[in-house]
């Protein structure tokens, strides 16, 4: 089988490498995916730099997200059948052109959405998910601000609260980026960061300021988004797309009185597997219902990895940058 391989660590993807590599076959509880669709997310991007949590052992494949066919089974699998169109996977394995996976990780693809919908949607939206309702806990006409809205888990958390009954405030340093939100989602307002923010938002709240702000930014973004959010608001670490961790003197949520969450959507449903159970059931629901719209920004084939990678590294992607195995 074709898949991309890290053999070392190292900036600008240099210890990557496409190449014909052993078609593996499944264990026990595994089943083997021919996989149609990889979704291209930033920690793919940080492990193939070993600046990511999670460090698997050299030599990996990355690829958080697939979406695929049933192509084997292995002992003991009941739930699928080959053939079945699937989707989920694990930490690393997407970007081949067959993926082994645990049985469990799998879900059934969703009718309404293509292949490559499909492997952009889980992470993204599982993230604002349990950023919004375990964390947040919104509530209906609530303003949230979304830094990085035109990003792949921005735009989700756009689509998300929308469906949610939330007014939303979808933020980007782009306006052409921001106008394809505006056309394509429809928040409530727009606001181009670059230049200052805070003034907008407030008067774009009467004010107030927003109750909920969804920061995978940080940063300047997070800097001055402390200066903007409403009394009893909740300020949501999602990431640090921009390259600065930023750090805050405790006077501040104090004397304004909000809270600074963080949001690890998958450690989440490590710490609390029944909660993680039902936050997985209930994305997927609003997958299966048609009650959200996942972007596919473009759809390349795997020797074209190095484009994808660089779409979403340089920050060109309206949604999610998929790759295509099956082209």
């Amino acid at each position: 089988m074709r898949a991309l391989v890290v053999d070392r660590l190292a900036p600008d993807y240099a210890g990557c490498s496409l190449r014909e590599i052993e078609t593996p076959a499944p264990g026990p509880g595994e089943v083997r995916v021919r996989v149609r669709a990889a979704s291209v997310n930033f920690p793919d991007l940080l492990m193939t730099r070993g600046e990511y949590q999670h460090k698997p052992p050299l030599p990996f494949i990355p690829g958080l997200e697939l979406a695929g066919e049933v192509e084997a089974l292995g002992e003991g699998v009941e739930a699928w059948k080959t053939g079945d169109a699937v989707v989920g996977g694990a930490r690393v394995g997407g970007f081949s052109t067959f993926a082994v996976a645990s049985a469990a990780a799998l879900r059934p693809k969703p009718a309404g959405l293509s292949f490559a919908q499909a492997c952009a949607y889980g992470v993204a939206y599982l993230t604002a998910y349990v950023a919004l309702v375990r964390r947040a806990q919104v509530r209906r006409g609530e303003w949230i601000l979304v830094h990085g809205a035109t990003g792949g888990v921005g735009l989700a958390c756009v689509d998300l609260a929308k469906a949610m009954g939330c007014r939303v405030i979808a933020a980007s340093a782009s306006d052409a980026k921001l106008k394809i939100i505006e056309d394509e989602y429809a928040p409530e307002a727009t606001v181009n960061v670059t230049g200052g923010f805070r003034e907008t938002v407030k008067a774009i709240t009467g004010g107030r300021g927003a109750d909920v702000i969804y920061d995978p930014v940080g940063g300047d973004v997070f800097d001055e988004s402390v200066r903007c959010i409403a009394f009893n608001g909740r300020l949501l670490i999602i990431g640090f797309t921009s390259g600065r961790i930023p750090t805050i003197g405790v006077n501040m949520p104090l004397i304004k009185g909000f809270s600074i969450m963080g949001v690890r959507a998958g450690e989440y449903g490590r710490q609390f597997p029944q909660e993680g159970a039902e936050n997985n059931a209930a994305v997927w629901a609003l997958a299966n219902d048609g009650l959200i719209r996942p972007r596919v920004h473009a759809e390349l084939r795997l020797d074209q990895w190095r484009a994808a990678f660089d779409l979403l590294g340089q920050r060109a992607v309206v949604g999610k940058a998929v790759i295509r195995p099956d082209l």
